[in-house]
């Protein structure tokens, strides 16, 4: 079996988002952590989707990262690449968005992709090329203040434009209206007079299905993971992947369970503050991890106490002002680290501790506390709310579940709807 859609993820939490909405198609779908060995021979799906670590990283970084990840896609017979980001297309002011895309078109030998952050199941849509979060511009959301990317411009072609060397252009939405073929239409005229990168507008999931059928045949489609829903379907319909109607199975997993939240967004701040009221909670600072061992020698002990199967949450999850004054003190990068290692030495102890449900917050804190784990693979489970899905893997011969959740997704109550899910 070869691969008929490669997937890269810029972040881990954004993997499983991208790896559940293909896996509603029931088709298997691979969950790849980092870039498999070259010679690792188990046999690949048809969806593979690799989940890397490079959002923030310096753009070569970026780059060399995501061009390793295509090798090993292509290599297994992947021809159509799809670059996944955030949906609130987060990003430094120097990329990795737009440089990695051209890597790739470069790789592949593509003359056009689009970039499609829209998710309107969750509230983002982009309309005259300015992405909304609910209804309010991207630069009027809780996004403005992101402590890693803050987003202080709504409009997806100033944002993009100087990250490419190629020309910017955009599809507005009366266009979008008119369907697939009016799009595919659009964009080859767009395509003769030089424009590589497209904006089309989306605010809702037709929106985006007719987006799918025109950019079906791309050889690079770039967006966030709702894009991607109608991609199994179109690729059946041309004999890509054989039709299925599979059901998603979640394996068993015994009730120890833990929350770990690195994430400082407006609504995983409102999950912790509802989640804490009814779980033992214990909140990390950044300041004191970083004055030396103490600090989490301290959680590491409390962890030890607790009961496995009682609910309870580490957090290190802070108001912006917060963020902004450990930030200030240590540097952006080191105030982040710290964090990082503490909930990833944390999940290790929660393992041995017989945890063996971990609901994980934040995309920086999902790959710390993944790699962790050890697990290089994740098995796709239902979703909780949409694009996070439950994922299984083992350890010591042990399975354990585990939800790598985007700080923006999910309602309120999500820590505890997720435990729940499982019963």
């Amino acid at each position: 079996m070869s691969i008929a859609l490669g997937c890269i993820a810029d972040d881990f939490t954004g993997a499983s988002d991208l790896a559940a909405i293909l896996a509603r198609s029931g088709h298997k779908v691979g969950l790849r952590i980092g870039v498999p060995p070259a010679n690792e021979d188990s046999p690949p799906s048809p969806f593979e989707v690799i989940a890397l670590k490079c959002r923030t990283e310096p753009v070569d970084d970026a780059v060399t990262a995501t061009k390793k990840a295509a090798n090993w896609l292509m290599a297994r017979g992947a021809g159509q690449l799809y670059w996944k980001y955030c949906s609130t297309f987060d990003s430094t002011p120097d990329g990795n968005i737009g440089p990695v895309s051209e890597a790739l078109m470069a790789r592949l030998g593509a003359d056009q992709t689009i970039y499609c952050p829209a998710f309107p199941e969750n509230g983002r849509s982009i309309y005259m090329g300015n992405l909304y979060v609910g209804d309010v511009p991207l630069d009027e959301s809780p996004m403005r203040d992101h402590p890693l990317t803050p987003m202080r411009d709504a409009n997806l072609m100033r944002l993009l434009a100087p990250q490419v060397a190629g020309k910017v252009g955009h599809i507005a939405w009366p266009d979008i209206a008119k369907g697939g073929a009016y799009i595919a239409g659009r964009l080859r005229a767009l395509a003769d007079s030089g424009v590589a990168h497209v904006v089309p507008d989306a605010i809702s999931q037709a929106d985006l299905a007719a987006i799918s059928e025109a950019v079906q045949d791309f050889k690079l489609i770039t967006g966030g993971s709702a894009l991607a829903l109608d991609l199994p379907r179109l690729l059946a319909a041309k004999g890509s992947v054989a039709a299925t109607d599979a059901d998603i199975i979640s394996p068993a997993t015994t009730d120890g369970n833990i929350v770990l939240s690195g994430s400082c967004s407006a609504m995983t701040r409102a999950q912790v503050a509802d989640y804490s009221a009814d779980a033992a909670a214990y909140r990390l600072d950044p300041l004191t991890l970083a004055d030396g061992p103490d600090a989490l020698d301290q959680a590491r002990q409390w962890l030890a106490e607790q009961d496995p199967s009682a609910p309870k949450i580490i957090y290190a999850t802070a108001e912006p002002a917060d963020v902004a004054a450990a930030q200030e003190k240590l540097g952006r990068d080191k105030a982040g680290q710290v964090v990082e290692d503490a909930l990833a030495t944390l999940a290790r102890d929660a393992f041995g501790h017989g945890v063996r449900r971990f609901v994980v917050a934040g995309g920086e804190t999902s790959g710390a506390v993944t790699q962790a784990l050890a697990t290089d693979r994740l098995g796709v489970g239902r979703e909780i709310a949409p694009g996070v899905p439950w994922c299984f893997a083992e350890r010591d011969g042990q399975t354990f579940a585990i939800t790598l959740k985007s700080g923006n997704f999910g309602t309120e109550d999500f820590f505890t709807r997720a435990l729940k899910m499982l019963g």
